[in-house]
């Protein structure tokens, strides 16, 4: 995919100096400055809604529909 982005002129000249002394190329380090950023600021908590869900009251435990299972018509571990 390709994603035009327009920088500001001294960043854009920081950038052309980095990519040389590393003997990269100005994508490849916006490719891994944007995979940086990504991997420090993705959310790595559950969601409001699901931390404060209480359960439907009227629901039935699910383990009281464990009795209606078959047992399996063979040993899946043999």
């Amino acid at each position: 995919m390709n994603i035009n982005v327009y920088l500001e002129d001294s960043l854009a000249k920081s950038l052309d100096q980095s990519a040389k002394q590393l003997g990269s190329s100005r994508n490849a380090l916006i490719r891994e400055a944007i995979k940086e950023w990504i991997l420090h600021h993705e959310v790595r908590e559950w969601p409001t809604a699901i931390l404060k869900f209480q359960g439907i009251k009227d629901a039935p435990n699910f383990e009281s529909y464990r009795d209606d299972l078959l047992p399996p018509s063979e040993d899946p571990l043999v």
